[in-house]
């Protein structure tokens, strides 16, 4: 019997190791369905399933603003994440400059505007400038996130092997060709997990509207359940916006991968095998053997 094989960072587990793992997840998934069945036979007790409390939901009007109010949201989201990520884009390129002033502005900002509340910054948007909620909540989505993308970004970029952009530049090429052509989508792989961890962290925050009257899906359902007439209607409102969040950034995760698979099978990034060397021609006058 062959010695189990090791890597670089740890030793496969044994057979009593992986016993032990057994267990420990054997008793997680326990605990895990004793904590959901506490929360179920909570709700069953207080009476959360009762068709009392979820008759309203039959409503074509409650419907509507619920849906105007996803709308709202995917708006919101849509239009921050493609600003998020142009200006994440510029930060960056500032960042990576070889000008030392615009190397400190664009850490300046990008430092600034990480370090700020994300609702510190929509409300002096909404208050301060008096701009109207949408554009305010877009601004505070895409300054923060923009500053986190930034970051982002140039670790990608700095990820890639030295020798790729030594190799880049030997060849002739600018500054501008070796970031779009050799280090980006090289970099791109690196960065696409944290991207889209961002970007539901964006689409998460943008239930911050609800505090500036923007009407997005939160705020229609704190609307639907300030006008119910029964005890602890937000739970019922809950329990239907919850599960549509959740939907939501697993979409985006499904997305990411299926990115990340395509770009494997791309042509551009697939392997190339390369012929072995042969021996060269011999030069005229050469009498070697």
């Amino acid at each position: 019997m062959t010695a189990p094989s090791t890597t670089a960072l740890y030793d496969v587990p044994g057979p009593h190791t992986r016993r032990r793992h057994r267990i420990y997840a054997l008793a997680g998934t326990a605990a895990l369905l004793v904590l959901l069945g506490w929360i179920i036979y909570l709700l069953i007790h207080t009476g959360q399933f009762t068709y009392r409390k979820w008759m309203p939901f039959e409503y074509k009007g409650i419907q509507e603003l619920l849906l105007n109010g996803l709308a709202g949201t995917l708006k919101a989201f849509g239009i921050a994440a493609v600003l998020s990520l142009a200006l994440g884009g510029v930060l960056a390129a500032g960042r990576l400059s070889e000008h030392r002033p615009v190397r400190w502005v664009a850490t300046l900002l990008v430092e600034f505007f990480r370090a700020m509340p994300v609702l510190v910054m929509i409300f002096f948007v909404f208050v301060a400038l008096k701009v109207q909620p949408l554009p305010a909540l877009v601004t505070g989505l895409t300054l923060y996130n923009g500053s986190v993308l930034a970051e982002v970004f140039r670790a990608g970029v700095n990820s890639v092997d030295r020798g790729q952009r030594e190799a880049a530049y030997s060849l002739g090429l600018r500054k501008t060709q070796v970031m779009t052509s050799v280090l980006v989508p090289q970099g791109v792989r690196a960065m696409l997990p944290a991207i889209i961890s961002q970007l539901v962290v964006a689409l998460k925050d943008t239930s911050l509207g609800f505090l500036i009257t923007y009407e997005e899906f939160l705020h229609a359902g704190k609307l639907i359940a300030s006008n119910l007439d029964y005890d602890l209607p937000f739970i019922p409102v809950v329990m239907v916006i919850s599960p549509i969040y959740i939907g939501m950034c697993m979409l985006l995760s499904w997305f990411a991968n299926w990115v990340a698979k395509r770009e494997r099978r791309s042509v551009k990034t697939r392997q190339v095998e390369v012929a072995a060397a042969e021996p060269a021609a011999p030069m005229p006058g050469d009498t070697r053997g």
